[in-house]
């Protein structure tokens, strides 16, 4: 299994080859916030370990292993992003939040959040049953 690190990249490579066809190490470095020097480690260390093909001056691609975590890595945010956003959490908050907690998930955890996620689509009157339980403790705070 790839490390937290590792996983960041190739949700990134992931995503820049949806976007754009090609993911080059200065697309990688802007997208991290991180320097050139450091996305050419991490790339050889993907590379090593059969998630991406990495030659020098020529770009890289995703073997289909690299792919195949990559999607299901963007797929975890994506879902991630939606459930917060279902059990009311503040729009502003999200991105980062999903950041600090997708790495520390099980996939098992995930599922269950997956089924937890489906459900609330099907049922959108639990959503806004939900959303009433929080406003109104929110106002009993703020009533005293």
């Amino acid at each position: 299994m790839p490390t937290p690190s590792m996983e960041d990249y190739l949700e990134n490579i992931y995503k820049l080859i949806e976007q754009k066809g090609y993911a080059r190490v200065s697309d990688i470095a802007e997208a991290l916030e991180v320097h050139p020097s450091s996305v050419t480690k991490m790339v050889q260390k993907l590379d090593q370990s059969k998630y991406l093909v990495y030659e020098k001056y020529r770009g890289l691609v995703l073997t289909p292993k690299g792919k195949k975590i990559g999607k299901r890595l963007v797929d975890r945010h994506t879902l991630l992003e939606e459930f917060l956003r279902i059990i009311g959490v503040e729009e502003d908050l999200i991105y980062n939040d999903v950041e600090g907690i997708e790495h520390h998930l099980s996939w098992d955890s995930i599922t269950c959040i997956e089924y937890l996620v489906e459900y609330f689509q099907k049922n959108p009157e639990r959503i806004e049953e939900l959303r009433a339980l929080k406003e109104a403790d929110e106002l009993e705070d703020v009533n005293g």
